[in-house]
């Protein structure tokens, strides 16, 4: 399958541009970006404006076989000088959201453009800067067409997010999301292990959490499985192919909907409960007040902030839990161990026995 091009991405090439033109320069079209994992794509520029101090440039997205909400939307970088020292500084434009709740990985107030992208602009600039002998004090407003009625289909509202989509990606590349091919993988990856006789494998959410897992200890490529939000289709698979230990790390939201249940983990076919979570708080040792904030809460992530504030151990709970659903899908052969990451990849609880 095709893949495609983050919103991240897109904003990154606009912005090059963009502060091309705005130090005087013809605008590059196509673009060409340095992507974290060592990519360099080449974009071509739907919209090319100057005016008063300013330089815009727009890119559309392609999401390649992706089956992306912002497939085709038009991502916009407008840039102006900043404050000399000032440095790279972002605003929301429109379409973008900005974050109005804690228990995201930006701060109350800021444009929801997520720290990778800032990362990628931040580089951009850096190299136009340098190539074009300015200091690089700039601010980027970021702007997606049409971004507010996009951002109704996602979980941005429910997250605190409003006014627009955010701007995402780590890589920079949308990879097509295949349910099939990925559980699949995961089966051949625990066909590899029993071949090899490992007597212990990781299946993990994601790549924070396989580093974290597979340095803990020192476990071997071949027995890290790559689940992402796929608990059931591992489990199934294992039970009927069974290894000696299992260890399962994840996120903490994550780690929540396995603990109530859920063996699809993707945000787009099961959320966080927050009545379980609250249940669960309640369970080990949270007083009325503190149950009563995490089942108001807006985000499983500042309930887990909210109970380490009041030393309740809420991440040991979650894994239990977590632990208890994985054993109930499996026939005993497997030994099951939990362990939960935090946003700031710290252990933030586990389970064993």
């Amino acid at each position: 399958m095709r893949r495609g091009w983050t919103t991240g991405a897109c904003a990154t090439a606009a912005t090059a541009a963009a502060y091309t033109a705005l130090l005087g320069g013809a605008f590059p079209d196509p673009v060409t970006v340095h992507l974290p994992k060592g990519q360099s794509p080449a974009f071509a520029l739907a919209r090319e404006e100057t005016g008063d101090g300013f330089a815009r440039a727009a890119v559309v997205k392609d999401a390649g076989d992706d089956p992306d909400v912002t497939h085709g939307a038009l991502v916009s970088a407008t840039v102006r000088r900043g404050t000399p020292g000032s440095g790279v500084t972002f605003k929301a434009g429109a379409g973008v959201g900005t974050v109005t709740l804690p228990g995201l990985p930006l701060a109350v107030g800021e444009p929801a453009i997520n720290p990778k992208p800032r990362e990628m602009m931040r580089r951009a600039v850096a190299e136009v800067a340098a190539k074009m002998g300015d200091a690089g004090d700039v601010e980027i407003e970021i702007s997606v067409a049409d971004g507010d009625r996009l951002a109704a289909k996602t979980w941005n509202p429910r997250l605190g997010i409003v006014g627009g989509l955010s701007i995402l990606g780590t890589t920079g590349v949308v990879i097509p999301f295949s349910c099939s091919a990925w559980i699949h993988s995961i089966h051949r990856g625990i066909d590899v292990a029993r071949a090899n006789n490992l007597p212990h494998v990781a299946a993990c959410t994601g790549s924070t959490t396989e580093r974290i897992v597979q340095a803990l200890y020192g476990l071997p490529d071949i027995a890290m499985l790559d689940m992402g939000d796929f608990a059931g289709g591992l489990l199934k698979y294992l039970r009927a192919h069974p290894l000696p230990r299992l260890t399962i790390g994840g996120g903490f939201g994550k780690l929540c909907k396995l603990g109530a249940g859920h063996m699809d983990l993707h945000s787009g076919r099961s959320q966080v409960d927050l009545d379980w979570l609250a249940d669960t708080a309640a369970a080990c040792g949270a007083g009325d007040s503190l149950i009563s904030a995490v089942r108001a809460t807006h985000s499983a992530a500042n309930a887990l902030a909210l109970a380490r504030a009041e030393q309740v151990p809420l991440g040991n709970a979650v894994a239990a839990r977590a632990r208890q659903a994985a054993l109930a899908l499996l026939d005993g052969k497997t030994a099951v161990e939990v362990i939960v990451i935090d946003r700031e990849g710290r252990i933030t609880g586990r389970a064993d026995g």
